[in-house]
């Protein structure tokens, strides 16, 4: 199968690589790119664990191609961070125990700054509904609702969003 070249701006930094057209995003990004923090759990959509921002929405990369991905903005959860400080939405998840095995994670933590970037004040329901796509196995979702409504609120107390 022919290579087709992908020019992609991942979290920040253009990327360009030649892939195969079948070639998945989710795989693309961890293989090609080595950004591992995007998970793949179910290659069907149904999980959330492969979630990414693509032009600042939340997609999930597991069904979608890296040369749909051409020309547009990746953002992953390696993306988040800035140089040593994390972001609200990762600290949320760290001071309100918002992860067990950690494997859903990252799909979590990029549906949830979509969220707060398009509604920064967001209620408990605003969270569990936005979430509704990221499946995790280990937990009652309590304290992953917890984690968010915390970022939120730092993100409000410090009069910025930030990706």
């Amino acid at each position: 199968m022919e290579e087709r070249r992908v020019t992609v701006e991942v979290n920040g930094d253009t990327k360009t690589a030649e892939v195969e057209p079948r070639l998945l995003l989710a795989h693309f990004l961890r293989e090609a790119l080595g950004l591992t923090g995007t998970h793949i759990g179910c290659d069907t959509t149904n999980c959330g664990a492969c979630t990414v921002l693509f032009d600042g929405k939340p997609i999930k990369s597991c069904t979608m191609f890296a040369v749909q991905a051409d020309g547009h903005e990746v953002t992953t959860v390696e993306g988040l961070s800035m140089a040593s400080e994390l972001h609200p939405v990762q600290e949320g998840f760290k001071e309100e125990h918002g992860l067990q095995c950690g494997f859903c994670t990252s799909g979590m933590m990029m549906t949830a700054t979509a969220l707060l970037e398009e509604n920064p004040n967001p209620t408990e329901e605003d969270v569990r509904w936005a979430l509704s796509g990221n499946l995790c196995r280990c937990t009652g979702y309590q304290n992953i609702v917890k984690s968010v409504l915390w970022a939120a609120e730092k993100m409000r107390s410090e009069g910025v969003v930030r990706r």
